[in-house]
This record gives structure tokens, sequence and C-alpha cells, in this order.
């Protein structure tokens, strides 16, 4: 049931190949990259399903807020293999 999550974890196993966010449907997420992470998060959707270093970028335990109907319109990749953006549905 995608509409009952509230928060979760994303992890990018490879570098450079972008991950789709989780199908949760709400209007206001926050996402954070873990404070562990060894590299950068991208964060967008460059309207062919990725996303790429030229899009937002977040140092390890930064924040952003994303306005969407839906998690899974959002791209993640990494410049780092196996670093995580968590997530929490606001509204």
């Amino acid at each position: 049931m995608a509409n009952s999550l509230r928060s979760g974890q994303i992890t990018v196993t490879t570098a450079t190949t972008a991950v789709q966010g989780t199908d949760v449907r709400g209007k206001h997420f926050m996402v954070k990259a873990l404070a562990g992470n060894g590299g950068l998060i991208y964060v967008g959707n460059d309207g062919a399903g990725d996303v790429t270093s030229a899009d937002y970028e977040l140092s390890a335990d930064q924040q952003l807020p994303i306005y969407a109907d839906n998690l899974n319109e959002i791209w993640f990749d990494t410049s780092n293999s196996g670093d995580k953006v968590c997530w929490f549905r606001v509204g």
C-alpha cells in the first residue's frame, strides 16, 4: 500500500545509475542525504526518467523540500555507490 507509507530510504546502489523515488502519493516531501554518505546526492527529473550532476545537489546531512504529486516523479543519483537518501511525506 504505497499511500500508507510516511517515510523511507532510497539507496543508489551504483553511482551514476539513477533510482526512481518510491511510489507514494503526497504533495510535500522532505528528502535528506544521510550523514554517513561518502559523496553527493543528485535530485531531479530531466523528463526522460533520469537525473544528472547538473541537477540539484545535496551533500551529506543536507535536506530539501519537494513538492510533487508522487515521490516517484523524482529521481536520485549519487557520486558514490551505496549512498542513501531518506524521505518523509509531510502532506
